[in-house]
């Protein structure tokens, strides 16, 4: 199995320690409330579009970097669901057509 992957929030919180950073300088030097840090580095809000790219300019880091992080915890979440567990076991990979014979140009 493969490595798991760091949470968005796990990572934000380790480079928050590493610069010596609180959620209250963090908070306003990328103008996003202390709340809204909090609740990432504690995994209850989701790294958006919007709050990546602050962070990719502050930390110097593409905006891609804290979306993958995010997707992978999504995916990582959507796994270990339970109900959904069951109805994908249910589904049934598609089937590709016959290719239809081209026709001869005369």
């Amino acid at each position: 199995m493969s490595k798991k992957p760091t949470s968005p929030g796990s990572f934000l919180s380790s480079l928050m320690m590493e610069y010596k950073l609180t959620p209250s300088s963090l908070s306003k030097a990328i103008n996003l409330s202390q709340s809204a840090i909090r609740q990432i580095i504690i995994g209850k809000t989701r790294i958006t579009p919007p709050t990546a790219l602050r962070l990719s300019k502050f930390f110097d880091q593409p905006p891609s970097f804290w979306l993958d992080l995010q997707q992978k915890a999504d995916l990582r979440e959507a796994e270990i669901d339970k109900e959904l567990s069951g109805i994908i076991k249910g589904i049934i990979k598609v089937k590709k057509p016959p290719a239809k014979p081209k026709k001869q140009v005369k």
